[in-house]
């Protein structure tokens, strides 16, 4: 596949660029407790497989600021998801007049990241601590998906094991 330019260029950004007063919190927003947390980390469980390894796909900051204690990485895709402008965002890019949006994955394309090898023996904990810096607002729909990835690792085009993405 060629290499293809990006479209967001800085002449685009400027165009769309605009300053936004941070307002504070939302002093009606409810964030979620231990409780939550654990209940969060308990769905997933179930879905992850306990002999396999468990690796995290990152496509966004996870790529430079992980959060999470891995034994390998690699650049990994995902087929089926795409980058999008999908999130709106009222606080720091945005308002709730006005949101801003921020990039998530969303359904279709394919999606170039890095996939994080979590180590073996304390997968929970590593979850916890990227769910309480990426999952705080309740009711969230940020839940953990199961992804199926490639990586150039794998000639067969398979990924080896079992992954998970915040999407």
């Amino acid at each position: 596949m060629a290499a293809r330019q990006m479209s967001l260029t800085p002449e685009l950004v400027a165009r769309c660029w605009r300053e936004i007063r941070d307002p504070g919190p939302d002093p009606d927003a409810m964030h979620l407790d231990e409780a939550d947390y654990d209940a969060l980390l308990d769905e997933l469980q179930v879905e992850l497989p306990d002999s396999e390894p468990l690796w995290l796909f990152g496509y966004g900051s996870l790529i430079w600021k992980p959060e999470i204690d891995y034994v390998e990485d690699r650049v990994a895709l995902a087929r089926g998801w795409h980058r999008s402008f999908c999130m709106n965002m009222t606080r720091w890019r945005g308002t709730k007049d006005s949101p801003g949006l921020m990039m998530a994955l969303d359904r279709g394309g394919q999606c170039k990241g890095v996939a994080f090898r979590l180590t073996g023996n304390n997968r929970r904990e590593q979850l916890g601590r990227l769910f309480r810096r990426e999952v705080t607002l309740k009711p969230t729909s940020y839940r953990p998906r199961m992804l199926k990835l490639a990586s150039e690792a794998d000639r067969s085009g398979h990924w080896p094991s079992s992954s998970t993405a915040t999407a």
